[in-house]
């Protein structure tokens, strides 16, 4: 059966989780180049001169592959669009070694002398439209009548300046957006990608989370809001707390007084705003709205409790607040009461099993986990929302999408660790990524610092426990893959 077609900023998630999963990067671009290679040894005549037009990416580097295998029935000559030296992956440096005999400069490039075109140039990364020398060469191609096969998508697209191939060998699956008119008939080639690696969150995640910039100031990488507490101080702690070593600059803490307290001592690094009264209430509407404005996202229901008019005032603020939110514990309840509430708003929600019951109605089943997971999606398409319903495995969607998520251990139903969870995935909403995104990188990384503490704290680990392991999981697995 033929894969659904997945978005383009996809595709460095799965090289990245398959190499997690033990497939590594270098054998994905071995076989890639291998099913371009077969497709124009088995599609045009033997001893044909064939251009192999290359950038410096990895793209590029399956564009090499591609040409070494084309030496047992064609005649390959690989045209650098850069200059050697600025090819910039290892893996398609080495495979550039492999066709040094036959790689010049794209200068010296005389069409006429061409039966078949190879376009490995530009890959999925491209941002914007191409530019020089990419520019000029896709408009060179252009005017060529001769056979043009892409690698992956065409180099370009989906800008509006994009080579027009006759055929696009495009890899594990069709790129949202491809179609025959820009690219012309798409032949999908299965490069052995695990399905866990597509079917999981894993490190791969974190090359969706935008870049920092290098000169940015206080507050630039993220400002959180919370909202919780009143019944209970700790939850809305631990949320500000494991948002901070998500890596955002600044999250404010707002509470009823008799939290507000308790909150601050659990650490200086939270900013609280004491809210008049023991419970939030209709009151504090307008004024936590206000205060919303100054911020990238907000969280919202840790340690709220459920007292009548905190649901009332959490239904008002959820309809009315224009900021991405992370919606959990008991302001999933109050969400659940009026599903109205959620209509056009940008939001996470994080439910445990009882809480998707609050909020849907039904009861996920917890011996399916595909019967759960589709559950899961059908009701993130019907509240166009995206879900975390947390348990052993994890269920991610945005209603179109579902990953799961299987870091993580039994010792994490201590108290707190959803609050963890709430405050992880609001950080990096705050830091701009997706809502869905947000919500996988916050699973895989809220179970992965879990395990990291059970290693050292077995069944006594506690909340504050896995906040202190967020980092080393951004450590391990952020650098090099964010942007």
């Amino acid at each position: 059966m033929a894969r659904p077609a997945i978005p383009p900023e996809e595709v460095k998630v799965l090289d990245i989780n398959a190499a997690y999963h033990g497939v590594r990067t270098i054998t994905l671009m071995e076989r890639a180049g291998e099913a371009v290679a077969r497709f124009v040894l088995e599609n045009y005549p033997p001893g044909s001169r064939v251009a192999v037009l290359c950038g410096k990416g990895n793209n590029g580097g399956d564009g090499f592959v591609a040409a070494r295998h084309l030496l047992r029935g064609m005649r390959p000559d690989v045209f650098l669009l850069e200059p050697e030296e600025e090819v910039s992956t290892d893996l398609a440096r080495a495979n550039l070694h492999l066709v040094r005999g036959v790689s010049r400069p794209a200068g010296y490039m005389d069409a006429r002398q061409y039966d078949v075109f190879i376009d490995a140039m530009l890959g999925v990364g491209l941002k914007g439209r191409p530019k020089e020398p990419y520019a000029g060469m896709i408009r060179a191609m252009n005017r060529v009548k001769k056979p043009k096969v892409s690698v992956d998508v065409p180099s370009g697209w989906p800008s509006d300046l994009a080579l027009r191939p006759d055929v696009t060998v495009t890899f594990h699956a069709p790129k949202v957006g491809m179609s025959k008119k820009n690219s012309g008939r798409i032949v999908v080639a299965d490069i052995g990608i695990p399905p866990e690696a597509e079917g999981y969150c894993g490190p791969g995640d974190f090359s969706l989370l935008p870049s920092r910039r290098k000169d940015a100031h206080k507050g630039d990488s993220g400002r959180l809001l919370v909202i919780g507490g009143g019944p209970y101080s700790g939850a809305p702690a631990f949320t500000g707390m494991a948002a901070m070593r998500s890596g955002i600059d600044l999250v404010f803490v707002a509470t009823p007084e008799p939290a507000a307290t308790p909150v601050s001592i659990y650490s200086p690094n939270l900013i609280v705003r004491p809210l008049p009264g023991n419970v939030l209430g209709p009151a504090h509407v307008d004024p936590l709205l206000k205060m919303s404005a100054d911020f990238d996202a907000v969280a919202i229901g840790p340690g709220l409790g459920d007292a009548r008019e905190t649901v009332a005032a959490v239904q008002r603020f959820v309809s009315r607040c224009r900021k991405p939110m992370v919606i959990d514990a008991d302001a999933i309840g109050a969400c659940g009461a009026r599903p109205g509430v959620l209509k056009g708003r940008t939001a996470v929600l994080t439910p445990h099993a009882g809480e998707f019951r609050q909020l849907t109605g039904r009861s996920p089943p917890a011996d399916d986990l595909d019967r759960r997971a589709e559950m899961v999606r059908e009701a993130a398409a019907r509240l166009r929302t995206t879900l975390v319903l947390k348990g052993p495995v994890d269920v991610v969607s945005d209603g179109a999408y579902v990953k799961l998520n299987r870091t993580g251990n039994e010792a994490m139903t201590v108290g707190g660790t959803g609050d963890v969870l709430t405050g992880v995935v609001s950080g990096l909403v705050a830091q701009r990524a997706t809502p869905f995104a947000a919500a996988r990188m916050g699973a895989f990384t809220t179970g992965l610092a879990g395990d990291l503490a059970f290693e050292e704290k077995s069944f006594g680990l506690l909340a504050t426990d896995v906040i202190d392991k967020i980092p080393i999981v951004l450590r391990r697995y952020l650098l090099g893959t964010s942007g």
